[in-house]
């Protein structure tokens, strides 16, 4: 299943390159009309990110694991690493969903403010963690399990 593990690979590479579209849109030409970070800015990122930690566990999964069955620590990882990125899309859309700190007002627009992108990064972070406990936690491939 080398295909798939490169796959992964190719989705892993458009997420970084989505994500550094959306970070920096001055790079590619986009100009930043508002200052920080908006709503479409934010969503790129997360979807960047999103298929970065997608792409990571494919590979994980189909270059170490093929023809195997994920152990209870693997699946922890994978549903650690998706908590992750639920965590950071969650902390991230806090006032646009209305539960965060600077709502939409007449007066004023929606904010991302600096404890949005500390829990943004500690999702990401949560979801990294996920990924390396799912690719740590397994059989490697000659060596069977004990019963």
């Amino acid at each position: 299943m080398i295909g798939v593990a490169q796959f992964g690979i190719a989705i892993g590479a458009l997420g970084i390159v989505l994500t550094f579209m959306s970070l920096f849109p001055g790079v590619i030409g986009f100009s930043n009309p508002t200052e920080g970070i908006g709503i479409v800015q934010f969503a790129g990122i997360l979807s960047g990110f999103s298929l970065l930690i997608l792409g990571a566990l494919m590979y994980v999964k189909f270059t170490f694991y093929d023809k195997r069955g994920a152990v209870l620590a693997q699946q922890i990882g994978i549903r650690l690493a998706l908590t992750g990125l639920v965590l950071a899309g969650m902390v991230g859309l806090a006032d646009v969903f209305g539960f965060g700190s600077h709502p939409r007002t007449e007066n004023s627009d929606v904010f991302f403010g600096s404890l949005q992108a500390v829990g943004m990064l500690a999702g990401f972070l949560i979801a990294s963690i996920g990924v390396a406990v799912y690719a740590l936690t397994g059989h490697p491939p000659n060596e069977l399990p004990k019963t």
